[in-house]
């Protein structure tokens, strides 16, 4: 097994092999990191054993609802001033989870998501303490496409828009997804061809388990003279749907009001194929990530000009209450 450092080293995943990716959501300009695996062959993993979480009410929040809703106003305010258009603000929920022997099993959790909570980007990463290489522990149940590679073609599958069912989604819900859109398109256009980046699909509706999501794809072909992966992931992260727009004065004002690093919450999780020439990273929602003994689960919204804070408040609510379910010992039906 080999582990990089991707900061330091991104065109190792040029250098052939299958490789599994990790990128915090802060950079290695912010103390984050981003990390790839390349594992050995080897056999089948073992089944899962049974999934033991905390307690529901272990859970806590990095901000509670009157600081959240505060933080809400204080973006609002932003945008009035004309310091920025949408910025994505979120908060880490925690509980305390050390169970008998080292660590818990992430196996078990991914399964118990893929039962209780089906998703299109969902997957799991485990590189145990004491392999010899960094560990990591993350499991994410994300519905959204970061980058997908094929054939030299990078897409993009922005999130933005969210609601129990598709009659909720509002009018601000549209403006933000366009907004994001927009962003993504910029992204791309700095390590795509001219005149090949376009939007494929605006503002279609999605449903997931519990709510719908406004979704939209962009892509295009990705320039013969780009390293593919130390341009690409200069150029894109961290994820355009997680930041705000402008991304430089948003990504500003999260340092400002979280008081929790994200980590792989709202960063990237998933696999790069180098001999193929082939990728496909979520953006890292819905995301449990693990260490210290400590279980935590990202959850946000974006705030623009029309964002009621108590409504914002509620849509963390609604991204975290089934997962965060799910992951006390909750059944839910898929």
């Amino acid at each position: 097994m080999e582990c990089v450092d991707l900061h330091a080293d991104p065109g190792a995943l040029e250098r052939g092999g299958l490789w599994f990716v990790v990128a915090d959501f802060e950079g290695a300009e912010r103390g984050g990191r981003a990390r790839a695996w390349r594992f050995a062959e080897s056999g089948p993993p073992p089944a899962p054993r049974a999934w033991r979480g905390p307690r529901p009410d272990r859970w806590r929040s990095s901000s509670d609802q009157q600081e959240y809703e505060a933080a809400v106003s204080t973006v609002r305010a932003r945008v009035r001033s004309g310091d920025v258009y949408q910025v994505n603000v979120c908060r880490v929920l925690s509980a305390e989870l050390s169970p008998e022997g080292s660590e818990p099993s992430a196996a078990a959790l991914a399964h118990r998501l893929a039962q209780g909570n089906p998703a299109p980007y969902a997957g799991a990463i485990h590189v145990p303490a004491g392999s010899g290489v960094d560990p990591v522990w993350v499991v994410s149940a994300s519905p959204e496409l970061f980058l997908r590679l094929d054939q030299g073609i990078v897409t993009s599958g922005p999130i933005k828009g969210t609601a129990t069912t598709a009659a909720g989604l509002s009018a601000k819900d549209r403006a933000e997804n366009v907004m994001i859109t927009d962003l993504v398109r910029n992204d791309l256009q700095r390590i795509c061809e001219p005149g090949t980046v376009g939007v494929d699909r605006l503002l279609a509706v999605e449903q997931h388990p519990g709510l719908v999501h406004l979704v939209s794809t962009v892509s295009g072909a990705l320039r013969p003279s780009a390293s593919p992966w130390s341009d690409v992931l200069a150029a894109t992260m961290p994820p355009a749907s997680v930041s705000g727009a402008p991304k430089r004065a948003a990504l500003g004002i999260v340092d400002e009001l979280e008081t929790e690093p994200r980590g792989p919450y709202c960063g990237a999780v998933g696999w790069v194929d180098a001999d193929q020439g082939a990728a496909e990273l979520a953006v890292g929602i819905r995301t449990f990530w693990w260490s210290d003994g400590v279980l935590r689960f990202g959850t946000g919204a974006g705030i623009t000009w029309g964002s009621d804070p108590r409504a914002e408040w509620e849509e963390t609510e609604l991204k975290a209450r089934r997962l965060v379910a799910l992951a006390s010992g909750a059944e839910c039906d898929p």
